[in-house]
């Protein structure tokens, strides 16, 4: 139970230091992607932590599951940034530092004097990233969180539209993850960019207008048009048919979408005649305005045959398909135990764990899990060491709270 091979070498962002002053799910994903390829991530955390630390079940207290998914390949250093000699002592970490990365509204960070004027002022390459709900417009500085912005967005409408019987969000922080993972592809153009330049940036990254882009872009329809050539949607994914279908004892996920997939698929139920004599089959487009009645008829014949026969007889016509998992049997998944995606460690204070690793196969440069999610404040005093600060420096702040350092596990 030990980490995944190339732990030990460094990563292509070796290197690169990153203050991630972000908290919950977007900021700290971004984080920890760019830690996976190397990066030296210091998590600057309140006195009382990252929210998500406080979330069960955990082993230890301010350990929880969601934390220890998301701080991957970080050091934790506590900074009380309400207190000046936290102040001073970010800006320093700063200094010799590449990228700070802020989910914090800017305006509440500008009262205690955190902006970009002034730690650019300290290092003048810096890029700094503030994560936010909404750009300039009416929105701007407002509160946001996962469910707003798929309220926003149009998501619980779309499964009205899909068939559910009423609004409800998709229980998946998607928005959240789709945005830390742009973050995350920002920063590392931002580093491209000074590399080239030598200039330093700030950028800000919205949810909503980040996520408008997704969801739109699946759904734009007859108003990618001026003046419109029908209403927006998508009528195959918006179809109320696409969903699992039900089979003789259980479920099967199965697409049948492409001229092959449709004519396979017909001579499966003894109608391969249809794919000739209904103009509804004609081609893809006849096939999208007609989604509802041909996967109706899809619907139907599934209904016949059991989940383990429709799986056989869909592989050997290469159509694709897949049982349809639950939250437990996920976890047993053979493909993903054995890509190893799903693996079983060994944290320093939480015991076994098992754990989400690194997707991809990469030939030279592969990301990496070099350290697990830290203790609050495990790092404190060595970052701090590391931004020069002596060690009556660091013990005057842990005197005055405006920092803590935790024991050894």
């Amino acid at each position: 139970m030990s980490s995944i091979p190339g732990a030990t070498k460094p990563g292509v962002l070796d290197g690169v230091r990153i203050v991630d002053m972000t908290s919950v799910v977007m900021g700290p994903l971004a984080t920890q992607l760019l830690g996976d390829f190397g990066a030296d991530v210091i998590k600057v955390e309140s006195p009382d932590g990252d929210t998500t630390r406080r979330v069960g079940p955990m082993r230890s207290p301010r350990m929880g599951w969601i934390y220890l998914h998301l701080n991957r390949n970080k050091r934790s250093l506590v900074l009380d940034l309400k207190k000046a000699s936290a102040r001073d002592a970010l800006a320093r970490l700063v200094e010799t530092s590449d990228v700070v990365v802020a989910s914090v509204r800017p305006a509440a960070l500008a009262r205690l004097g955190i902006t970009y004027a002034a730690l650019a002022r300290v290092n003048p390459k810096l890029i700094w990233v503030s994560l936010v709900g909404f750009g300039d417009g009416p929105y701007a500085g407002k509160p946001v969180y996962e469910d707003l912005v798929q309220g926003l967005t149009a998501v619980p409408s779309l499964l009205v539209s899909a068939g559910s019987e009423e609004p409800h969000y998709v229980p998946v922080s998607f928005n959240d993850r789709m945005v830390g993972v742009h973050a995350a592809m920002s920063i590392t153009m931002a580093l491209l960019h000074r590399e080239r330049t030598g200039q330093g940036q700030q950028i800000e990254i919205p949810m909503f207008e980040t996520m408008a882009q997704h969801v739109l872009g699946d759904h734009f329809g007859g108003r990618t048009f001026e003046p419109p050539l029908g209403p927006p949607g998508y009528l195959r994914t918006l179809n109320k048919q696409r969903r699992p279908y039900r089979t003789a004892d259980g479920h099967v996920c199965v697409i049948v979408y492409t001229d092959a997939h449709w004519k396979n698929f017909l001579g499966l139920v003894g109608k391969a005649d249809l794919m000739e004599t209904d103009p509804r089959l004609r081609d893809i487009g006849s096939r999208t305005e007609h989604s509802d009645a041909l996967y109706g008829l899809v619907s139907e014949q599934m209904a016949q045959r059991s989940t383990e026969d429709w799986l056989a007889r869909l592989a050997a016509a290469d159509i694709p398909a897949a049982p349809l998992h639950t939250l437990d049997s996920v976890f047993d998944d053979p493909h993903l135990l054995a890509t190893g995606t799903l693996a079983s460690a060994e944290h320093a204070s939480e015991g076994a764990i098992r754990e989400i690793r690194p997707a991809g196969q990469w030939s030279v440069s592969p990301p990496a899990i070099r350290r697990r999610a830290p203790r609050l404040g495990q790092d404190s005093a060595a970052v701090l060491r590391d931004a020069g600060l002596s060690q009556a420096e660091i013990q005057a702040l842990v005197d005055e709270g405006a920092t803590l350092v935790a024991q050894a596990a």
